[in-house]
């Protein structure tokens, strides 16, 4: 997921996305530790689209305050 996708999301729809991507890593990663993954580096990707969902949430959060 891109930083424009991530920005075109409602605060809703952000929060609902931040839970489904979490749950998505999470099982990802006890997937691997059972049998590794094709691509590795999809837990990474996974990780990385957290992070970016959270940094928005943040952003907007110190937006609504000022």
């Amino acid at each position: 997921m891109k930083k424009a996708e991530v920005k075109e999301l409602s605060d809703k729809e952000l929060v609902e996305r931040i839970v489904a991507e979490k749950a998505n890593l999470s099982k990802m990663k006890l997937n691997h530790a059972i049998s590794p993954l094709d691509k590795p580096s999809q837990i990474t990707d996974a990780r990385k689209t957290v992070a970016r969902l959270l940094t928005e949430k943040r952003q907007r959060e110190l937006n609504k305050q000022k």
